[in-house]
Formats: structure tokens, C-alpha cells, sequence
């Protein structure tokens, strides 16, 4: 975009294309994080007794955590959050699997928003928007890591298609050589 008067590209699309790169960076591997940091902590016993509130108030969840038991299922959530950020994470190498554990994501973040709805726990005496701390504030930023998600799950397929395009350019560049 430039500039009617000085004819010169203007000061905000220059801030526009600086930031845009690091702030994808920042939403993909800040989500990498956030996955690997809360799923190595589905393995203590604080996390387990934390979350299965939210498990046992849950129908999507609630039958996982009858079958397997609370130390149980809040493991194999580890085991699946951390799988997921590594998926994530290899979006340079293997975007296709990038936007697969992206997608599995959103999945996993609607569920756990869900409880939203599910959970005893609103703050029924200051009335609406007031949520309780445990389930309300404690879900509320799985509405960013949803959006996040749905991100990088778009940004992630999109490069399996430049990396598709670019892979057969090289093929036939190398069979015309021949």
C-alpha cells in the first residue's frame, strides 16, 4: 500500500510484514508450548485431582473416566496433548502432520471448552458475564488456543501444498535434465 502523498510504501503495511512472521511463530510454537507444558503435567497428581471434575460432569469425557480412573485418563491426556504439540511443532519438516495434530487440536480444545457448560461451578450470585475461577477462568483461554489452532491447522495445510508444488518442480527439473 502506498502512500498518496510521498509515494512511498506507508509506515503501517511496513509494521504490517515485520510482524506478520513472528506473530505466526510466536501463536504456533506458544501453542507447542502451552501443549507440552499442561500435558507433562497431566502426569502429577495435582493435574489428575484437577481436571476430574471437569471429566466426571463431562458426556463426552465421563465414560473415558469411569473405564480408565483418574490417575489413568489424565496420563493418556498427557500422552495425547504432548503428541499433539510435537505434531504441531514439525510443521518445517512435515506440514501434513502439523495440520493433522492441529486439527486434532480444535477438537480437543471444544471438548474441553465444552465443560464450560457441563461443570457445576458458575458464580450464580454476581450474575452474567462473572464465571468461577474453577471451571470458567481456568477454560476461558482455551477460547485463543482454539483460534490458535484453527490457525495453524490453516497456515499448516497450506504449505503441504507449496511443499507438493515445490517437490514436483524439482522432479521435473530433474527428469528434463535426463
Amino acid at each position: 500500500m502506498k502512500n498518496t502523498y510521498t509515494n512511498e510504501p506507508s509506515r503501517s503495511a511496513a509494521l504490517a510484514g515485520a510482524l506478520n512472521r513472528p506473530g505466526i511463530e510466536i501463536i504456533r510454537y506458544g501453542l507447542v508450548i502451552v501443549l507440552l507444558w499442561i500435558g507433562g503435567m497431566k502426569f502429577t497428581s495435582y493435574e489428575a485431582a484437577g481436571i476430574a471434575p471437569l471429566e466426571m460432569h463431562s458426556p463426552f469425557v465421563n465414560w473415558l473416566y469411569v473405564l480408565l480412573g483418574q490417575r489413568h485418563i489424565s496420563d493418556l491426556l498427557g500422552i495425547i496433548e504432548i503428541a499433539l504439540g510435537v505434531g504441531i511443532a514439525l510443521r518445517y519438516i512435515f506440514p501434513l502432520v502439523s495440520g493433522i495434530a492441529s486439527l486434532l487440536s480444535v477438537g480437543m480444545f471444544l471438548t474441553t471448552l465444552s465443560f464450560l457448560f457441563t461443570t457445576p461451578g458458575w458464580e450464580p450470585t454476581l450474575g452474567f458475564p462473572a464465571i468461577s475461577a474453577m471451571p470458567g477462568q481456568f477454560l476461558l483461554k482455551d477460547v485463543v488456543l482454539l483460534g490458535a489452532a484453527i490457525f495453524t491447522a490453516s497456515e499448516a495445510f497450506g504449505a503441504v501444498h507449496k511443499s507438493e508444488t515445490s517437490v514436483e518442480r524439482t522432479e521435473s527439473v530433474t527428469a528434463g535434465a535426463r
